[in-house]
């Protein structure tokens, strides 16, 4: 099993061409280089969250364009790769003997945390893919669990990722101050850095995430906390510190991105 956290970028911005996006774009493309090829690919999105956690069942997921006020291209965007409900359902009896309640959805589709990042990297779309949800409440103890809970599947062919963003304050997106936001967001990048690689006792490195609000303008880079949660699911899948992949600047913000 191999694991990735990174950010997906703006909506459909990267795929579109958006030379804001330019880094990430260079990232994904090359990222598949240095990564086995998966049997399949498991994302946790941070664009879909439930009262349990819920894995797509369908067969052959079709697109969901979970953005708006883009141009019609973002809506003609298709990665026709197969579901995967066979994982799926292993995926959901190995949450429940955890004691996690989960179930399966057999009509959402592929929002754009999975279908822009997989674009780049497997533009072939032909390994299957599937979807885990955030629990809402989006609490970081319970995101840590449920990784904990996905290691029973860890000898599998697997590529997970947490797909988020690192930074994810919108207003900051759009009226950037430099001299404000990057002094602010480098505090808390640094952070996560330390937390994430540092050769700590994983029960430090997750009290860590858990009290995540305590770091560095923690809640100036994540006003909500969705697009950070993926990572503690990773976090807590392995059990162990991860590597720095990524560490540039996507729309005008530094973000960073780790593997296991």
């Amino acid at each position: 099993m191999n694991i990735v956290y990174f950010s997906h970028g703006g909506g459909p911005l990267p795929i579109l061409g958006d030379p804001n996006h330019q880094a990430m774009i260079d990232f994904m493309t090359q990222l598949p280089a240095i990564l086995p090829k998966p049997d399949a690919i498991l994302v946790i999105s941070a664009h879909w969250e439930a009262q349990i956690p819920t894995l797509l069942g369908a067969s052959h997921p079709p697109m969901f364009y979970d953005y708006y006020g883009f141009p019609e291209a973002a809506y003609q965007i298709d990665y026709p790769a197969p579901g995967d409900p066979e994982l799926a359902s292993r995926i959901l009896q190995t949450l429940s003997q955890a004691g996690i309640p989960a179930r399966l959805d057999l009509e959402r589709g592929f929002d754009h945390g999975l279908f822009i990042p997989l674009s780049m990297m497997y533009p072939q779309a032909n390994i299957p893919a599937l979807q885990l949800s955030l629990r809402q409440g989006l609490s970081p103890e319970f995101h840590i669990s449920l990784g904990k809970a996905l290691k029973q599947l860890s000898k599998e062919n697997l590529l997970v990722i947490g797909s988020g963003f690192s930074f994810h304050n919108m207003s900051s997106f759009f009226h950037h101050d430099p001299d404000m936001v990057n002094p602010r967001n480098n505090a808390f990048q640094d952070w996560l850095i330390e937390t994430i690689i540092s050769d700590m006792a994983q029960s430090e490195r997750e009290g860590r995430l858990s009290a995540w609000e305590s770091a560095p303008y923690a809640r100036f880079c994540h006003p909500r906390e969705e697009h950070l949660l993926p990572l503690h699911v990773c976090a807590g899948l392995a059990g162990q510190p991860g590597k720095l992949i990524f560490d540039d600047h996507i729309m005008g913000v530094r973000s960073v991105a780790f593997s296991w």
